[in-house]
């Protein structure tokens, strides 16, 4: 198990678009290593998902997972994905308002608006093709991640500065209006 340091907001690389990965490149041991750090890195933080220039490393690659998340416990259940170059496209103009955090952004969260449907495409691991449509918070757990890649942390997203919160105040004053009205979103949309 290898859990690498998270990078954290202030420093360049996260403002760096990623660049794309390869078959080749994928296919060898340097790139699956870092596949399985990254794994190791989101199962110890707790996170729903890391991309590689989270961990210092500018290539198109992130992981995602939600499975009963200690964090996350209103969202839904996403098995573990890895993400290779992926491209994320709306596939219309409903909004969602939600609450995000990062781990790159330690103790602070804000809303912002995300897609309710998108499509991904991307390649697994194992370099084989996927074409996906995401909905819900599941698909702003995609765009979250996907931003990462572009040099975007949800900071950039935040549409009204006063939602920004720490994770204490969120908890204290935030949290159970947030929670029910996601979960009637959840309920509406699905995952």
């Amino acid at each position: 198990m290898t859990v690498r340091e998270i990078l954290h907001v202030g420093n360049p690389l996260l403002r760096e678009r990623s660049r794309e990965v390869t078959r080749q490149e994928l296919a060898a041991p340097p790139m699956q290593q870092l596949i399985d750090d990254l794994i190791d890195t989101m199962h110890a933080a707790n996170g729903a998902g890391i991309a590689a220039p989270q961990v210092g490393e500018l290539v198109r690659i992130a992981t995602i997972e939600v499975n009963r998340n200690p964090r996350y416990p209103y969202k839904p259940p996403i098995p573990l994905t890895v993400v290779v170059n992926p491209v994320i496209e709306p596939l219309d103009d409903e909004l969602v308002e939600v609450n995000e955090g990062c781990l790159s952004v330690p103790n602070m969260r804000g809303n912002v608006y995300r897609h309710v449907n998108v499509r991904v495409r991307y390649w697994d691991r194992h370099g084989n093709e996927h074409d996906e449509v995401k909905r819900g918070l599941t698909a702003g757990t995609f765009q979250h991640e996907c931003d990462h890649l572009d040099g975007l942390l949800f900071l950039d997203r935040v549409h009204d500065t006063r939602t920004l919160t720490t994770w204490e105040q969120f908890e204290r004053f935030h949290r159970a209006a947030f929670v029910e009205r996601i979960t009637e979103f959840v309920a509406r949309v699905g995952s």
